[in-house]
């Protein structure tokens, strides 16, 4: 399985990675879609002329940027839908409301570093929660309209992060083991490596394929819970860079058809056998396909689903 690379780095952004891309009568989901790297994503997919809903938390704050969307782009059709991950009675209202085929989905909202030790009403690790179970929730939930495309994506962004920690399967809720901000992070990312993986499995069949990026340092709300961003200057990121390798994975013909794979900086990453002084790369337990598995078990054992469902 060759290693996918292409012409573009660190610096490139959203907009040039995607020139010349068509996407007029494409539907897309940008999860988280009303702040950060997320606004970009969603700008550079309504440029190519997608059909776009920003699933956000807060849709009196994202009626503000739909509309700038909407005049900076000339593209009307722009609109958002509540959606809190960790709240799995708005996942079920999106996806019962969702109407037609959905082209692309972008799992792109996060949490990061969470100070003290959260669950939801659940009893599941709030970072587990939201960055992971959440959005495999919402892609079970769409995965009819994702099937009904016939030839869609998801985009599942993970982090470097995926670095500190695996899958911690007997305890990912820090029931025994001490809690820890970035070890929690790390986990959820990595199962977030770990969904793209089981997703393409399960239903490249159907014509859906998954992957997963890293979308680099910069500074948004996510780093709220430390202190903003510590990344050293030369290795940060603006959101249109930050949003690119999301974009390339998402539009890219070279990746027609392809799935489980991990991308940084625009190209596939290359698989590390530790964490280095920069953080680059993937980590092999985040692509192993018996953790993918297992991890898929897992989150459906968690949501109450039969063992073996979602195919």
């Amino acid at each position: 399985m060759a290693r996918i690379t292409t012409s573009f780095g660190f610096s490139s952004t959203a907009a040039e990675v995607s020139k010349g891309i068509d996407l007029t009568g494409r539907r897309a989901i940008v999860t988280g879609g009303g702040s950060g790297i997320g606004i970009e994503t969603a700008r550079a997919l309504a440029v190519l002329g997608a059909e776009i809903t920003l699933a956000v938390r807060n849709e009196v704050a994202a009626k503000p940027v739909v509309a700038e969307l909407i005049a900076s782009t000339g593209n009307s059709n722009i609109r958002s839908v509540r959606l809190d991950l960790a709240d799995r009675a708005t996942i079920a209202a999106l996806i019962d409301d969702w109407q037609g085929p959905l082209h692309l989905l972008v799992n792109n909202a996060g949490v990061m570093a969470l100070p003290t030790l959260e669950r939801t009403a659940h009893g599941v690790e709030m970072q587990f929660a939201t960055n992971h179970l959440g959005h495999f929730a919402l892609a079970l939930g769409l995965q009819p309209a994702l099937a009904a495309a016939g030839n869609a994506r998801i985009v599942a962004l993970s982090s470097s992060g995926h670095l500190f920690s695996p899958v911690i399967f007997d305890d990912p809720h820090f029931n025994f083991v001490p809690y820890d901000p970035f070890v929690a992070y790390g986990q959820s990312k990595s199962a977030t490596s770990l969904f793209a993986v089981e997703a393409t499995r399960r239903w490249a069949r159907h014509g859906i394929t998954a992957n997963a990026v890293m979308p680099g340092a910069i500074a948004t709300n996510l780093q709220r819970h430390t202190g903003g961003l510590r990344t050293p200057v030369e290795r940060r990121k603006t959101p249109e860079q930050g949003a690119a390798t999301t974009l390339l994975v998402a539009t890219s013909p070279r990746l027609n058809g392809i799935g489980g794979r991990y991308f940084e900086d625009c190209n596939e990453a290359i698989v590390v056998d530790h964490r280095t002084a920069d953080y680059t790369g993937v980590a092999p337990y985040a692509l192993d396909p018996a953790n993918a598995e297992r991890l898929w078990e897992l989150s459906l054992t968690l949501l109450g689903h039969a063992q073996g469902s979602g195919e």
